[in-house]
């Protein structure tokens, strides 16, 4: 039996009739066309599905739909404002961090995460946030270098707005 729910993604609330087994993943892609999070091994061991629900990152292969209604979700999607990429975007177009693309959400939305509790991380905490988000194309050198170079553009354009 379906079941009612809110689901606030990006800014914007989507109301929802879905089967309380439904992941948070097959919602954001098959309902709401948002296909930036990735499933590759569904069972959140990889990081490729991560988005944020309340500023957290989650892995939405495993997390179910149901439980997030009323709560913030985030997508790499909703990271560009008014025609402008993130920081993060930004770098890891710059620093190449990215080979065929398919983890890059994950990992953009992961590093995200990690600069709103802690802008200014050591290569040490970089490394620690992305230790569940897997990569098969890159030796994660030039991704952990685009988040450090994020990090500092943020900082940046934080003192300048101050």
């Amino acid at each position: 039996m379906k079941r009612r729910i809110v689901l606030r993604v990006n800014g914007e609330d989507n109301e929802l009739f879905i089967k309380p087994n439904r992941t948070l993943l097959e919602v954001l892609r098959q309902d709401l066309n948002l296909t930036g999070a990735k499933e590759a091994c569904g069972i959140g061991a990889c990081g490729a599905c991560t988005v944020l629900v309340d500023g957290n990152p989650v892995h939405s292969c495993i997390a179910l739909a149901i439980d997030v209604g009323g709560k913030e979700v985030e997508t790499v999607e909703g990271l560009s404002q008014r025609g402008k990429l993130h920081s993060l975007q930004k770098a890891f177009m710059k620093y190449h961090a990215f080979q065929c693309g398919f983890c890059t959400p994950g990992m953009i939305m992961t590093a995200k995460a990690l600069l709103q509790r802690n802008p200014l991380p050591t290569e040490e905490e970089v490394k620690k946030a992305l230790s569940g988000n897997l990569c098969r194309c890159t030796g994660y050198v030039n991704i952990i270098h685009a988040i450090m170079r994020a990090a500092e553009e943020i900082r940046r354009s934080r003192v300048a707005n101050e």
